[in-house]
């Protein structure tokens, strides 16, 4: 667990994407847009290539916060998604979250402020994230 003394760094985390786990995720949420598994037609429709879930990426954040936070629980999570998160067929993309703690009000909620990148691309803006802790 990371110090949650306000300023504090958060240490970066970072994920690795597959096309499987494209797949795994797929068939959890329910989420089959082709989009997601087929170069042809997310070319098609003006994509670079593959892309992952933004709800995907998004838990991903999540996963980082229950690390840095030793679970706490997580009252608020959101942010805009910028750019897609592009999976190649070989290999894997990298997510990877950072941020630093921010203020703790006196009710014990904490705020994070994140930084959340693909392969060194900004791909989540304003990601924000308060906990009880």
């Amino acid at each position: 667990m990371t110090a949650l003394t306000p300023g504090a760094a958060l240490e970066p985390l970072t994920y690795e994407i597959t096309r499987a786990d494209l797949v795994a995720y797929a068939v959890a949420s329910g989420d089959h847009n082709p989009i997601h598994q087929d170069e042809e037609i997310a070319r098609a429709v003006g994509l670079p290539g593959v892309i992952a879930h933004g709800m995907y990426t998004l838990a991903l954040v999540g996963r980082a916060v229950a690390a840095w936070t030793d679970e706490a629980e997580v009252l608020e999570l959101g942010a805009k998604f910028v750019a897609p998160v592009l999976v190649p067929a070989e290999g894997a993309a990298r997510v990877t979250v950072a941020g630093t703690v921010g203020d703790r009000s006196d009710d014990g909620l904490l705020t994070l402020a994140l930084e959340v990148t693909a392969d060194g691309t900004k791909v989540l803006g304003a990601p924000k994230v308060t906990v009880r802790a």
